[in-house]
């Protein structure tokens, strides 16, 4: 049996998952090698009941099956030819994991999934126990946004490092959230995990070269789009004095 080692992308994510209560029933969003549901079957098998994993293409599909095969969890996850959630029943998903996506792919797979409103919102079924894990590549003030708009509260954000990328995974749950600032819709809130102040620096230096490129760009549409850029620049450079300050 090939025991399935994570990157601390995919790590970081199936953490995420754990955090829950026993007897999930999860479904993995684009499952690709199917490297996370197989990883969580070796390591914490008695806390699913069910597995579900998805893919849009039977290529990814095929590779899924081999690694659970190789894992010896093959019997365990049911595959799915689909797109996003479209073959998945609301009542068939505690733990639904979206990884290594865009976040507007992510927003899209949301909002497609053909679950009444009432799912979301936990006003049937239990909703408000079930959990997401979403770990956007791109995009991801929108991503946010939809989900501040859309009824959902980001819970807890982690990052983690691969080489010289960070990356970020967010655990999401039906209900209220307070509103997001501008910089905090590009970068999250702020917390006291060691990686913040090297993502802050990113995110700042991302906003101010972005600044620069309109600095000499004309037309109507223009000023209002730098206008909102450089309250996101002054809204992350005051997280990161704030960040700061919780280090001394």
């Amino acid at each position: 049996m090939k025991q399935i080692h994570l990157s601390p992308r995919l790590q970081m994510a199936a953490d995420l998952v754990v955090k829950r209560e026993q007897n999930a029933w999860l479904v993995d969003v684009g499952t690709d090698h199917a490297y996370l549901p197989a990883w969580l079957l070796q390591n914490h098998r008695e806390q699913f009941a069910y597995v579900i994993a998805t893919d849009l293409r039977e290529g990814p599909l095929d590779r899924a099956r081999r690694t659970a095969r190789e894992a010896g969890c093959e019997q365990n996850i049911d595959f799915r030819l689909c797109d996003g959630l479209a073959a998945v029943d609301p009542r068939e998903a505690d733990s639904i994991v979206i990884a290594g996506m865009g976040g507007e792919t992510i927003v899209h797979i949301l909002e497609s999934a053909h679950w009444k409103a009432e799912w979301w919102r936990g006003e049937e079924g239990g909703m408000e126990d079930k959990i997401l894990v979403l770990q956007p590549m791109s995009s991801m003030p929108e991503l946010r946004k939809w989900l501040q708009e859309n009824g959902f509260s980001i819970v807890e954000e982690r990052l983690a490092k691969e080489g010289d990328t960070l990356y970020t995974a967010l655990l999401v749950r039906a209900g209220e959230m307070a509103p997001l600032s501008p910089a905090e819709l590009w970068a999250g809130r702020n917390c006291h995990v060691p990686l913040r102040g090297e993502w802050l620096d990113r995110w700042i230096a991302r906003t101010g070269r972005a600044l620069e490129g309109m600095a000499l760009a004309q037309g109507d549409g223009v000023l209002p789009k730098k206008r909102e850029l450089e309250d996101v620049w002054k809204g992350l450079q005051d997280m990161k004095k704030e960040w700061e300050q919780w280090q001394m």
